[in-house]
């Protein structure tokens, strides 16, 4: 079992990926505030965390940058409505394992996540 931290604004978002993984077995944690997020991982050891873009204090890509200094071997997946080549370019740059567009297609999501956690140390 897997544990996965979703970070998301939306409440609802969050748990829509939580109930999608875990019927795969995963153990999910939904965090809607960025500072929960990064005191979780801090506690926990996380190996995939999936990051909205738009966030309410920070942008998903400073979280990504944050988490990265507190669990580096975190593989992390990007989630965003409004895709640009920036902020793909940025999430890339910072160690991001795959970027995906809202709506989320749940295959492609399920299908990311487990490559995820098969590309682990």
């Amino acid at each position: 079992m897997s544990r996965i931290l979703v970070v998301d604004d939306v409440a609802d978002a969050g748990l829509m990926i939580k109930r999608l993984l875990e019927r795969k077995g995963h153990r999910v944690t939904v965090c809607t505030e960025e500072t929960d997020a990064l005191d979780y991982a801090r506690t926990y050891p996380v190996e995939v965390a999936i990051l909205d873009i738009r966030l309410k204090k920070m942008s998903g890509v400073q979280l990504l940058a944050e988490l990265k200094k507190i669990s580096p071997a975190t593989r992390v997946i990007m989630l965003t409505g409004h895709p640009t080549r920036e902020t793909a370019n940025q999430a890339q740059q910072l160690g991001a394992f795959a970027y995906c567009a809202k709506p989320i297609d749940k295959q492609d999501l399920e299908e990311k996540v487990a490559q995820a956690l098969a590309a682990a140390p």
